[in-house]
């Protein structure tokens, strides 16, 4: 993995406890920062102090829903092209204009493995610097 990529940092954000150290503790395994909240407000309020190169969020939260964070990510200036992976425990039917509009790029069904969270994060992050 190269520095750039080590030096990412990612937001991640799940009101349930047991899968924000799952998902953080396999991602910080392999390299990355991550930065961890457990509502959407919180989660803001980070994203726009640290600037994440990537945004895991849960879909049903309590006060702002995964979906709306990444809507208010999207029209934030310093926000507006991060990306996000939505996770959800039910198959939301979210439209494609949705996700888009949204900047979120990959919905996981829970429950998923921690690997298949970071095999996305691996293709996105590397996606994201060839791009760049």
């Amino acid at each position: 993995m190269s520095t750039e990529v080590q030096n990412k940092v990612i937001l991640v954000v799940d009101d349930e406890a047991h899968i924000l150290n799952v998902v953080s503790l396999k991602l910080r395994n392999a390299g990355y920062e991550v930065v961890t909240a457990q509502d959407g407000d919180e989660a803001f309020e980070l994203a726009l102090q640290c600037h994440p190169a990537l945004v895991i969020t849960d879909f049903q939260m309590p006060i702002m829903t995964g979906l709306q964070l990444c809507a208010k990510l999207a029209e934030h200036p310093s926000t507006s092209e991060t990306p996000a992976i939505l996770l959800t425990a039910r198959g939301f039917a979210l439209s494609e204009d949705d996700l888009s509009k949204a900047n979120i790029v990959d919905v996981l069904s829970k429950p998923f493995s921690p690997r298949e969270v970071l095999e996305r994060v691996e293709t996105l992050i590397e996606k994201h610097t060839v791009e760049s």
